[in-house]
């Protein structure tokens, strides 16, 4: 008989109610499996039933060699397994069992005990061997009991294989409301172009970034995340955001809080935060010429593109309406890109200030406007 058919006369079984407790799902379902699985299922120094382990029983320990268990199985009356990998993982580890079944006849837990986290975050795989394709069922059971796989350790090494796999997918999954939040905070510029591009295409108007991460912060949050993960990301105190002059231009009359900066005690004062940030450039160039070569060589700007570049169509690569639109040549011949939004702006500044050697907020003060 294959094992699909076996499976599928076990199936019948469940449905009609014929395994009624404990002994009949070990004899009628646990031991028929084994044995399709090649195990010597009457064999019982191979599969030993009612296994003593210090004045406690597993229902079944599979050994190899004969009287050693390199696997448990512990069988509850149907419905009734929810809760019962304690005293399953208490036995296995007593002696090192690396694999520890758990089974009500119809829903199947494979665990590696030994492995981190809570009894749900060691479990391998929940099989339901009525609720499943046939040959989802008869892929599982193959692949961690199979008789042969067992003794050589494939099907151990399978488990842990499969344990990766689930525990990294864990690790995403909890993973992504904190990178969205991330995303959101930061004002990631990418996604921040990929929704302006978007609106672009449905009504034939961009919006600029400020508009598009205005709009993500106060309409799109993650149930999950608090509102506090969405501030902004906090700025100095000694005046507002950051912001840039195109024609920086010295204003000693000017306000602090005004949109510009100041450096060296002098106040530039400037119309926008892109102005802000040419005039920043400007300014510190003038100080020191190295300063953009400097800048250029940093080996990480945003994510995939460069602030500053020789030639601007390294600026935003594959993107000649973003270097028409948002690319300034400075008066040293650089090109700098300005398809930023004020978070970015000012995170431009602060990479700078550490290039130049200034303590931004101090040194070198920026208000970016609202």
């Amino acid at each position: 008989m294959s094992f699909e058919k076996h499976i599928e006369e076990i199936r019948i079984g469940i449905k009609a109610g014929r395994f009624v407790n404990e002994a009949a799902i070990s004899q009628g379902i646990v031991l028929r499996l084994l044995h399709a699985l090649s195990w010597p299922a009457y064999d019982t120094q191979i599969v030993c039933p009612e296994y003593s382990l210090q004045g406690r029983r597993v229902d079944f320990a599979l050994c190899h060699p004969p009287g050693k268990p390199i696997a448990f199985v512990e069988v509850k009356q149907i419905g009734q397994s929810e809760g019962a990998e304690r005293q399953l993982f208490e036995y296995a580890f007593h002696i090192g069992v690396q694999l520890a079944i758990l089974t009500d006849g119809q829903e199947w837990n494979f665990f590696l005990p030994g492995e981190q986290g809570d009894y749900g975050e060691r479990r391998v795989y929940k099989l339901d061997i009525v609720e499943r394709d046939i040959s989802e069922c008869v892929a599982r059971l193959t692949r961690y009991l199979q008789y042969e796989a067992s003794v050589s350790g494939a099907a151990i090494e399978a488990a842990r294989e499969d344990y990766r796999n689930v525990s990294r997918d864990r690790q995403m999954k909890s993973t992504l409301p904190k990178a969205w939040a991330r995303l959101l905070e930061e004002e990631d510029e990418l996604l921040l172009e990929l929704v302006a591009d978007r609106v672009e295409n449905l009504c034939g108007y961009k919006p600029d970034p400020d508009t598009v991460a205005r709009f993500l912060k106060e309409n799109v949050a993650l149930r999950s995340i608090t509102a506090a993960t969405h501030q902004p990301p906090p700025r100095s105190q000694t005046i507002a955001p950051v912001a840039i002059p195109s024609t920086a231009r010295i204003a000693s009359s000017q306000k602090q809080s005004s949109t510009g900066f100041v450096l060296d005690g002098r106040n530039y004062a400037a119309r926008s935060a892109r102005e802000v940030l040419e005039g920043v450039f400007e300014a510190l160039s003038k100080r020191d010429a190295t300063i953009l070569e400097r800048f250029a060589s940093l080996p990480k700007h945003g994510r995939t593109r460069r602030y500053l570049a020789r030639n601007a169509n390294d600026l935003y690569p594959g993107r000649p309406d973003l270097v028409r639109e948002y690319s300034i040549q400075l008066k040293s011949g650089w090109w700098l890109s300005t398809n930023h939004s004020r978070a970015t702006i000012d995170r431009i500044i602060q990479m700078v200030c550490d290039v130049a050697h200034l303590k931004y907020g101090r040194d070198l003060q920026a208000n970016l406007g609202e």
